[in-house]
């Protein structure tokens, strides 16, 4: 489990088909103390594997499965930022909100407005996922823990402080980018126990 978070905003170093597999490396430090192999790490928001580790770095095998589901597609070549955090500790401090690194659909950047030191964020919302976000409620957006500032039909906003722009992969947003989008699994819960209790 994670919290949205971000540790480390990392920088994609290679992106290599194999075989049925897109192989990704990723540059970091922070991150990297103490990641065994094999452990969990979120990328944007996806929660995959580190099959290796080294002191600057990591890689990631992403299957089909993983590809379509999420907008790394499009974005994970060389040179690009992602947002990493490692799994939550059981005797940690809980930061952000439940955030589980399973993405569940792929939003757009519609318009980052500067505001000051801060912005805002708009964001594409797809309709599937439309009835699980609410104002003020909490979505990670490729990986962070974001407060809801408004909602309409097909899109949400939030506020970005200057902080979140600094170390986040926010501060390089560009319009129509693809984003990755978990919305509450709280929601989704109640959502599926009272359509059981129903029937």
């Amino acid at each position: 489990m994670f919290t949205g978070i971000v540790e480390e905003v990392g920088e994609i170093a290679a992106a290599d088909g194999r075989a049925d597999v897109l192989v990704v490396r990723v540059r970091a430090r922070m991150v990297t103390a103490g990641l065994p192999r094999g452990a969990s790490i979120a990328v944007d928001g996806c929660c995959l594997t580190a099959v290796e580790a080294s002191a600057d770095g990591f890689t990631c095998e992403l299957t089909r499965e993983t590809l379509d589901r999420t907008g790394f597609a499009q974005r994970l070549v060389p040179g690009a930022l992602v947002n990493l955090e490692r799994p939550m500790r059981a005797d940690g401090r809980f930061d952000g909100h439940i955030v589980q690194g399973h993405v569940d659909g792929v939003g757009a950047v519609r318009a980052l407005s500067r505001q000051g030191d801060g912005a805002e964020l708009e964001v594409t919302l797809p309709a599937d996922l439309e009835r699980y976000v609410v104002e003020k409620g909490s979505i990670a957006v490729d990986g962070v823990s974001l407060t809801v500032a408004g909602v309409a039909r097909g899109v949400f906003r939030a506020a970005l402080i200057p902080y979140t722009l600094e170390n986040t992969s926010f501060g390089q947003a560009r319009v129509g980018g693809p984003v990755n989008l978990e919305v509450d699994v709280i929601a989704k819960y109640v959502e599926r126990l009272l359509g059981a209790a129903r029937r």
